[in-house]
């Protein structure tokens, strides 16, 4: 939840303090434009900031179909020989899905397939393409910066 109340934040003000530098308001808000990368390991919490992001309209996701894996477990009994049981106990619906996040998992704004040759050859081409949406957005709505005292 944080992670998605950060990114969520739009800066409205700035705080000038005399001999120090000025900080947004409010505190740790984006300045320029977000891309998020997901994959095939996105799960859990992966999943659902993925579908807040789209929900929101922070910015786009980069890569490809998160896991789809939301429905948390407890752990709450212990069998004889110390085995720990889990069950599955927390469903989540988000807006736009409803409870389909679940298995199916959140498809990207921009498909960006991470193949094995690119891994191998040490490649990340999901973040390259996440870095070069970001460079056009940032060319496009610069970040914000604080306003100048003159």
């Amino acid at each position: 939840q944080l992670v998605v109340e950060k990114l969520a934040r739009r800066i409205v003000g700035w705080a000038v303090p005399r001999g120090l530098r000025p900080y947004s308001y409010p505190a740790d808000a984006p300045r320029g434009p977000v891309v998020a990368v997901a994959n095939e390991f996105s799960g859990s919490d992966g999943d659902i900031v993925n579908a807040a992001i789209k929900a929101l309209g922070i910015g786009p996701v980069v890569g490809t179909r998160t896991w789809g894996g939301v429905i948390g477990i407890d752990s709450r009994y212990r069998l004889v020989d110390g085995t720990l049981v889990t069950q599955p106990k927390y469903a989540f619906w988000l807006e736009g899905y409803g409870w389909d996040v679940e298995n199916r998992g959140v498809d990207p704004d921009v498909e960006v397939v991470q193949r094995p040759q690119d891994y191998a050859a040490g490649r990340d081409v999901q973040l390259d393409e996440a870095i070069r949406i970001a460079l056009a957005a940032l060319a496009e709505t610069p970040a914000k910066t604080p306003p100048s005292l003159d």
